[in-house]
């Protein structure tokens, strides 16, 4: 393995371990619709929709650059046809069969968080059939990340996302082709294609390694203090601000969120052990199962007081340790691993 690549493997296990806790806290919260509501009405944290606000801003997007991170290099290394192939089999099987068991379960053709494994594999078939008609970016390039170009990203991608949010507000999805199953959020999927083209570039132009150690603090202080403005938001000129101009607001918290977390880990994280690569070896696998294991301890300890907040932090390092466990066991089972 790469050495280089550590740090984003580590940054992977670090978004799927946020993505499991911020599920396992939209019970208690106003996190949005749950298949389960604690039965005990003082298991709620009113506070949490900030976690869930600024979670909601960047981890999905980071999530996507990661993945178009290694899009290019996977396409030029297997070819079109097996490139094709392999997402297929490990995106496509996955969320076939999780979408059905979660539509048998709610009686309804629901996707829920699959629908990020479906949008991969569309981003990548995409990639796949421009790379057909157009050939790969080579060539040095003196480009690098900067503040202002992060600042010119954020922008475009938040006013785009503003007049989006004004037909279509965050936490409305629509399925835009009818009956072919692909679930989207319109307010954030304009930052979800932007974040995954950005992964692509990336990739070619070695932005990753050619942060610098200045540039990629000063993103991570921008993003961390646009973090803590929606943290602080409660009522006042601050909070109302912040809700006129959120679809801005939140995409300039993205981009610069997201290049100062990859420059952190890339700066203090890019190691491993043989833990560090299980889990990132694991991750993927507890992504995909984790809902229905967190929705079935939901329900197993829906009687047992810990409070709002011990009831939250239980379910969510419940959930991660046996999301990873039943994923390890998973790919015991000869040809899962090409799966998950």
């Amino acid at each position: 393995m790469n050495n280089r690549s550590f740090y984003l493997d580590n940054l992977k296990v670090f978004l799927t371990v946020l993505v499991i806790f911020h599920h396992a806290g939209q019970a208690y919260g106003y996190g949005g619709g749950w298949m389960y509501k604690p039965t005990n009405a003082e298991e709620f944290m009113p506070w949490i929709w900030h976690f869930f606000s600024v979670n909601a801003a960047f981890f999905m997007g980071l999530y996507f650059l990661i993945s178009g991170y290694f899009v290019p290099t996977s396409y030029d290394k297997q070819g079109g046809r097996t490139f094709v192939k392999k997402k297929l089999i490990r995106l496509s099987i996955p969320f076939l069969v999780m979408g059905g068991i979660i539509s048998v379960i709610s009686g309804t053709l629901e996707f829920a968080h699959m629908w990020f494994v479906e949008s991969l594999l569309v981003f990548c078939l995409v990639y796949a059939l421009i790379r057909c008609f157009c050939k790969p970016i080579t060539g040095e390039c003196d480009s690098k990340p900067t503040i202002i170009g992060m600042a010119i990203v954020g922008l475009v991608m938040g006013v785009g996302s503003y007049f989006i949010r004004q037909v279509s507000p965050q936490d409305h999805w629509i399925w835009p082709l009818g009956i072919i199953p692909l679930p989207l959020e319109p307010a954030h999927y304009l930052q979800y294609v932007m974040m995954f083209v950005i992964g692509l570039l990336a990739r070619r132009f070695d932005w990753l390694q050619k942060l610098t150690d200045k540039v990629g603090a000063l993103s991570l202080t921008v993003g961390v203090m646009l973090a803590i403005g929606i943290y602080v938001m409660d009522s006042g000129w601050w909070t109302d601000f912040v809700w006129k101009w959120y679809g801005i607001y939140e995409s300039l918290l993205c981009v610069f969120l997201s290049f100062g977390l990859m420059w952190l880990f890339r700066r203090y994280l890019n190691t491993t052990s043989t833990f560090l690569q299980w889990c990132a070896a694991h991750s993927y696998g507890a992504y995909v199962v984790h809902l229905l294991l967190m929705l079935g301890i939901q329900f197993t300890f829906d009687g047992v007081w810990m409070g709002a907040f011990g009831k939250f932090m239980f379910i969510g390092v419940v959930s991660t340790v046996l999301s990873y466990l039943l994923t390890w066991v998973l790919r015991l089972i000869p040809g899962v691993k090409k799966v998950l």
